[in-house]
């Protein structure tokens, strides 16, 4: 598949999730009476990447993540050369996502974005929790996340059931790490709330939230080639 239709479809793919997932917290989430809460949320974001990944999988592999794409790349699944390209066509999906979903948000009367579901610690955690659990958590949950990818993709694994499982991890993940940070584990999704959120704060804190996932995301996936490697420990 050439690449500019692998990086389209890569750009499509984080739109839907940010519109989708960033969406149901901005949204939904609190809606009077009928909010769909964290556990909604968390949902939703499992759905737009169990979604996805059977419209485009098949196309560009349905990364939709600076972090997963990294981490890939690390993990002998992805050429190096084309991580940055990735990379830029699901920051620019997420960014285009979040402003529409900005102009749905300001269509109302009187609402402002607020903090437009951009992740934060400190005083911007739903939480309060500190930089050093914000960095921890986001860290670990994407080398979990890379590593369910790894082993849901790997040619030995039931065929047509990856989509399932990494939609159902990435659920999982926000139902554990939403109080902490609001759940990142995705550099384009926090770059594109974070520009649109009210006082700049989430600018400021956005590094960590390129960091600790690129980092994780690494880890994820080197810890899956460990563990896979049948050669590693042999003597001889």
């Amino acid at each position: 598949m050439p690449l500019m239709k692998r990086l389209l479809a890569e750009g499509i793919g984080t739109f839907w999730l940010v519109l989708g997932g960033c969406g149901s917290a901005v949204l939904a989430a609190a809606f009077p009476q009928l909010g769909i809460g964290f556990a909604g949320v968390a949902l939703a974001f499992g759905l737009t990447v169990l979604t996805m990944a059977y419209a485009v999988g098949h196309i560009s592999g349905c990364h939709l993540n600076p972090a997963v794409t990294l981490g890939l790349a690390a993990g002998g699944r992805f050429p190096f050369r084309e991580v940055v390209p990735y990379i830029i066509a699901q920051v620019v999906g997420a960014i285009v996502a979040a402003a529409v979903l900005y102009l749905i948000v300001t269509g109302k009367a009187g609402v402002q974005a607020g903090n437009f579901a951009a992740n934060g610690y400190d005083a911007h955690s739903p939480g309060g929790y500190g930089l050093g659990a914000a960095f921890l958590v986001e860290a670990v949950m994407t080398a979990m996340f890379l590593f369910v990818i790894m082993g849901a993709t790997d040619s030995r694994a039931p065929a047509g059931f990856a989509p399932i499982a990494i939609g159902l991890c990435l659920t999982l993940i926000h139902l554990i790490s939403i109080p902490v940070t609001n759940t990142s584990v995705n550099p384009a999704r926090s770059t594109s709330q974070a520009l649109f959120a009210d006082g700049g704060w989430a600018l400021g804190q956005l590094w960590l939230f390129w960091a600790a996932p690129l980092v994780g995301g690494v880890a994820g996936a080197l810890l899956y080639r460990v563990v896979t490697c049948e050669k590693c420990g042999k003597k001889g």
